[in-house]
């Protein structure tokens, strides 16, 4: 008996191994899908701009990076004492207008180079609707808390999508031919538009990416993270305390389900080997037996120099170093 509805996945196993380039844009469930790929090492950037949520958020950021033109103090603002941009996350803005626009650039001039060479871009889509600012009709990807007075709000409509992504595609396997690029359209309710409204929006981003796959066939993938929350894991207990983002659980799941089909069995045996090492690595001892642990902190240290030789392409210095520095607060006592 099934217990759920399986949501079919074109699997194409083997695309993606730890040889492989990868950027990811978008909302939060970007984010989750993007601090596993870096925890098992792969080579990728998550959001060089921040979260962002909108497609036309994210297409003026990867236009950005072709053009690779950095950001000037022109286009921050000021709101109290912090500096703001209008095209980063709140997590860019800074007291001190200097450091606010280097560490906006210190991201850009990286990611513009990698998305130059990257294998796959993965863009997740969050919401349909977009703030404008009300004196030039400026999409933001952020409003920084500003007055509600300041913006416009409004959905764009799936033609209006797909006019922006179409030609910027186009430009992009121009300056990148070996790209790929996979949309996901991210679980993570909008609830302020209520439970109808989140659905229209959702469905705008759904048919504008179906357009854009069946324009591109061979170099544009879907990944239905959308519609595994929604089908295969349809329980409250798959979602987060405020019932709008899913819960640790459904991302282990939609993880699982990205790798079997875009892993091959080599790329997979190597992640369970790591997980299982660094599962070691964030053990830490229930009693003060300094001796013992001193001991399974050189196992492990053995065992991460046994992986590096084993696997010359998965980098684990940040890990030795960190197993190092342990081993050697514990030889001087100072634990």
């Amino acid at each position: 008996m099934e217990w759920s509805t399986p949501v079919s996945i074109v699997a194409r196993q083997g695309a993606v191994t730890h040889h492989h380039r990868m950027m990811l844009f978008g909302s939060c469930f970007a984010e989750y899908i993007g601090a596993r790929l870096r925890e098992y090492h792969f080579p990728v950037d998550v959001n060089p701009f921040g979260i962002q949520y909108n497609p036309f958020s994210i297409a003026a950021s990867v236009d950005r990076l072709m053009t690779g033109r950095p950001f000037s103090g022109e286009e921050l603002f000021r709101d109290g004492n912090l500096w703001h941009s209008f095209s980063h996350h709140s997590s860019f803005s800074h007291t001190d207008k200097t450091l606010c626009l280097q560490q906006i650039n210190d991201r850009l001039l990286p990611a513009a180079a990698l998305l130059a060479e990257a294998d796959y871009l993965i863009l997740t889509w969050g919401t349909s609707w977009v703030y404008t600012l009300a004196d030039d009709g400026r999409v933001v990807a952020n409003c920084h808390k500003l007055p509600a007075s300041r913006f416009e709000r409004r959905q764009l409509s799936v033609d209006e999508m797909y006019d922006t992504w179409c030609p910027l595609l186009r430009r992009l396997f121009d300056l990148n031919p070996r790209l790929r690029v996979w949309f996901t359209v991210s679980p993570v309710r909008h609830l302020k538009d209520g439970a109808h409204g989140n659905q229209l929006s959702k469905a705008a981003l759904l048919l504008f990416t179906d357009r854009l796959c069946r324009t591109f066939p061979d170099r544009c993938d879907y990944f239905p993270a959308y519609e595994i929350v929604l089908d295969e894991l349809r329980d409250y207990r798959f979602y987060d305390t405020d019932m709008a983002h899913p819960s640790s659980q459904a991302v282990d799941y939609v993880w699982e389900r990205f790798s079997e089909a875009y892993f091959d069995e080599n790329t997979r045996a190597v992640n369970r080997e790591w997980v299982r090492l660094l599962q070691a690595l964030r053990h830490r001892p229930l009693t003060p037996d300094r001796e013992t642990y001193r001991k399974f902190v050189v196992q492990n240290i053995l065992k991460l120099e046994n992986f590096r030789k084993k696997y010359a392409f998965f980098d684990v210095t940040e890990e030795l170093t960190a197993a190092r520095q342990l081993l050697a607060t514990l030889e001087t006592d100072e634990i």
